[in-house]
C-alpha cells in the first residue's frame, strides 16, 4: 500500500503539546489553548498537562523564571512589564512571584537599566541632554522599570543633568514598592 493511501490517526493532545515543547517554552496555560484550538477535548487536554507536570515537562514556576530572567537581560523590561506578560501567560501570581524573584537573583535589573539608558542616550544624540532625560524617564517606565529605581539610575548616571529630571514623580506610593 502506498505511503499516501495509508492515514495514519491524527496526533494526540499530548504528542502535539510535546511537539510544541519542542519547539520553545511554554506556559501550562498557553498549551492548554492552543491545544484547544486545534480541537482536542477539554478532558484529553487535562489528562495530557497532568501527564506533562508529571514527567517534568512543564512546570509554570520554571517557566516564569526562564522567562523572567531573559525579559531582564536580553529584552530591556524591568519588572512591571514582565509581570504583566507572564499574566498574559496564564502564569497565576504565586509562580510568577517567586520565578522573577529567582530570576533577581541571576540578573541584575540596575544593570540591565543602565544598558538601556545608555543605549537610548546614545541613540538620540540630537536631542539636548535635558530634554532626552526626561523622554528617557518616560521609556524607561513603558520598559516596566519601578519611578524610583530610574530615578536612582539617572541621577547616578548623569549626574550633571539631574535637575532635568525635577518634576517626574510617580503617579502615586505603590508605583514605587513595585
Amino acid at each position: 500500500m502506498p505511503r499516501s493511501a495509508a492515514k495514519s490517526p491524527p496526533p494526540t493532545a499530548y504528542q502535539r503539546a510535546l511537539r510544541r515543547l519542542a519547539r520553545r517554552d511554554h506556559s501550562a496555560a498557553d498549551l492548554r489553548r492552543a491545544l484547544m484550538e486545534r480541537g482536542h477535548s477539554e478532558q484529553e487536554v487535562e489528562d495530557a498537562l497532568v501527564r506533562l507536570r508529571k514527567e517534568r515537562y512543564i512546570d509554570d514556576r520554571d517557566f516564569a523564571e526562564r522567562f523572567a530572567r531573559s525579559r531582564l537581560a536580553h529584552a530591556g523590561l524591568g519588572r512591571g512589564r514582565i509581570r504583566q506578560g507572564l499574566r498574559q501567560r496564564g502564569i497565576g501570581r504565586a509562580d510568577g512571584e517567586a520565578g522573577l524573584a529567582a530570576a533577581l537573583l541571576d540578573v541584575d535589573e540596575r544593570a540591565a537599566l543602565d544598558r538601556l539608558a545608555r543605549r537610548y542616550f546614545r541613540l538620540h544624540v540630537r536631542s539636548e541632554p535635558e530634554q532626552r532625560l526626561p523622554r528617557l524617564w518616560a521609556f524607561l517606565l513603558r520598559r516596566g522599570f519601578a519611578p524610583g529605581l530610574v530615578r536612582e539610575r539617572l541621577t547616578a548616571l548623569w549626574p550633571r543633568w539631574a535637575d532635568a529630571l525635577a518634576g517626574l514623580e510617580p503617579l502615586d506610593e505603590a508605583d514605587e514598592a513595585s
